[in-house]
């Protein structure tokens, strides 16, 4: 037996990942065992659940391996430091205490977080190296070109290569400043959401705007090629040498300052969010163009953040060229952990690999799971109220009809999603036929902005009647968007076409409004028997109840904190919202059968324990 520990950690998501002799046993993010979402720290929690949950010991452990290269990354920050001089003093002064304190020091905080067990090697890969690993190893395919994109590893911001066997060559780069998801998240900041974690916020805003800067960004900010590299004018940005994205000739160019953190969304916030959308879908179309055309490969496999944008992913299926396109589920920093794992047991040991044509990912359903009769002693340690189904078909029958009912429900089903997805594990479900469920899920839910698209799950025999996609199209993995199909939508007055902004939301778009954007698009998820087996029963038991087999899914989680783990996190957040029903395992709660309901003064003080981005 070869055990191999990859671990992202000290920049962004931090993760473990286990492979025993090729197989992905266990992943998750330290996020959601610390309940601090997007921790950074050394992953220890979830390098305890991967050894525990798999029986094996730290001693076991046969390489342990690091999905970036530190001392190179270090060496970028001094160039960049020293090329901005003095100017980067403030960034420099604030970044430098945590590398000379530990990430200069990795195989000790490694060792530490091994509990001083572990007298192996530690292995170090590429940051887009591991990336590439992430997207090609689990893949479905013998071949593919390779694309990773995101805002910098060591000196890399785009990567392209190809995947053969067990084997990752990245042939090609774009190197830091000039950087897509750096672009992005200037953007991002200047909307006023959070760096790293507002992108999706984002990409949510821009159908309600209209891509009005589009050309300035392309005439001013950036030098665009065809073959999807581009050079960065940086003295519109201020990442290198400050302490935020953009600078005031930025500002002065898109006239005004950046808005301030929960203010008020208006027409120019859409109108920037559509700009630099339909910019960053120009770069990526063009650049896998230009890497279908230079490997001659029909496939292609994606990660890195940017690979994050299922708008583009879409566009990137169905106008790149390619045949098919595989995406990593967890395509942020934490699936590096993932990826420097696989890296070491294909690439530097030299193992065979056999994917006939499935993914590898085990449908990304990497993390925590619990029994019936565990959940129920947690449960009753919580005196909460709940009755158990006998059986998967009585469970599916009772919850579709709560469904069909217009409850909300909370479903906690299995292991933990490995990534930032919720994909029936841990999801919230509701009725996608229901005109107000949008509205109701992101204010009296999620708690948050009511412009946020709500994402569909439809049984996968399904999906071509209601979506522009192929009968043969697979998205398990909720990394691809596309455009509702034609039939289904609802012919809308010259009052809608005359509409801006928000005010869209109020127009009836289709016979599934719950998760039609306004620009009708969808981020689809396909549900199968084989990767979800007790959720495609209830849906098949939705679809013979009402005809309808689509659903809403969203993350398991209000905003601000990580998506549920365990038992006791699901009862938490049922608790502080108003959602309706909790299923976890058998076991079904009702809202107004608990005793124990948090009080109004209850449920506002634990929400204020989450800082609001």
């Amino acid at each position: 037996m070869t055990a191999i520990l990859g671990i992202s950690a000290f920049y962004h998501d931090s993760a473990a990942a286990l492979v025993v002799d090729g197989e992905t046993v266990a992943a998750a993010q330290e996020e959601r065992f610390t309940r601090k979402k997007h921790d950074s720290r050394m992953p220890i929690s979830a390098i305890e659940y991967c050894l525990e949950s798999s029986g094996i010991e730290v001693e076991d452990l046969d390489f342990v391996g690091f999905y970036d290269k530190p001392l190179t990354k270090f060496e970028r920050l001094l160039e960049t430091y020293l090329a901005y001089v003095p100017r980067g003093y403030r960034s420099f002064r604030q970044g430098m205490p945590l590398w000379l304190k530990q990430k200069l020091f990795l195989p000790r905080e490694m060792k530490n977080g091994l509990q001083g067990k572990y007298g192996g090697r530690f292995i170090f890969t590429d940051h887009h190296e591991s990336h590439a690993a992430s997207a090609f190893f689990p893949s479905p395919f013998d071949e593919a070109a390779i694309l990773t994109l995101d805002g910098v590893g060591e000196w890399s911001t785009t990567c392209c290569g190809t995947g053969r066997g067990n084997t990752i060559q990245l042939t090609h780069e774009l190197q830091f400043p000039h950087s897509l998801g750096l672009l992005y998240s200037a953007f991002t900041y200047y909307t006023g959401f959070r760096v790293n974690s507002g992108e999706y916020k984002v990409m949510g805003l821009a159908p309600y705007g209209e891509p009005v800067y589009q050309d300035l960004i392309q005439e001013k900010v950036l030098d665009l090629k065809e073959d999807g590299s581009f050079h960065m004018d940086m003295s519109y940005f201020n990442y290198c040498q400050g302490l935020t994205m953009t600078s005031p000739k930025f500002h002065r160019l898109f006239g005004g300052a950046p808005r301030k953190p929960e203010s008020q969304v208006t027409q120019r916030e859409m109108d920037l969010a559509a700009s630099v959308q339909a910019v960053t879908e120009e770069i990526m179309l063009r650049t896998a163009r230009h890497v279908r055309t230079t490997t001659g490969l029909s496939n292609l496999v994606l990660a890195g953040g940017v690979a994050l944008n299922c708008v583009g992913n879409g566009r990137i299926l169905r106008e790149a060229g390619f045949d098919e396109i595989w995406i990593q589920p967890a395509a942020g920093d934490a699936g590096g952990a993932l990826g420097v794992a696989l890296f070491i047991w294909y690439q530097l040991l030299e193992n065979q690999r056999n994917p006939q044509g499935k993914d590898m990912q085990r449908g990304s359903f990497l993390g925590p799971s619990f029994s019936d009769a565990e959940i129920a002693k947690r449960f009753d340690q919580q005196a909460a109220s709940y009755e158990t189904c006998k059986s998967d078909d009585e469970l599916a029958h009772k919850i579709a009809d709560l469904i069909a009912q217009d409850k909300v429900v909370g479903w906690f089903q299995g292991a933990m999603e490995f990534g930032p997805r919720a994909l029936g594990g841990r999801s919230i479900l509701g009725d996608a036929r229901s005109e107000k469920m949008q509205s109701v899920m992101n204010l009296k839910i999620k708690f948050r902005e009511s412009f946020r698209p709500f994402a569909p799950i439809v049984l996968r025999e399904h999906v071509h009647e209601y979506f522009q996609m192929s009968p043969d199209t697979e998205s398990p993995y909720m990394l691809l968007v596309a455009p509702v199909q034609e039939q289904i939508r609802t012919d809308l007055n010259q009052d809608y076409e005359n509409a801006f902004g928000i005010d869209k939301l109020n127009y009836r778009r289709s016979s599934i409004p719950a998760v039609t954007h306004v620009d009708y698009s969808a981020r689809v998820q396909t549900v199968d028997q084989q990767r979800h087996p007790l959720l495609y029963q209830l849906m098949k038991s939705f679809y013979d109840k009402t005809g309808c087999p689509v659903m809403i899914n969203t993350s398991f989680n209000i905003r601000s904190e990580p998506i549920v783990c365990t038992p006791e996190d699901a009862y938490r957040c049922f608790q502080m919202t108003d959602m309706d029903v909790l299923v976890v395992g058998h076991h079904v709660l009702e809202k107004e059968q608990q005793v124990n309901q948090l009080s109004e003064k209850e449920r506002q003080e634990h929400l204020a324990q989450f800082q609001l981005d």
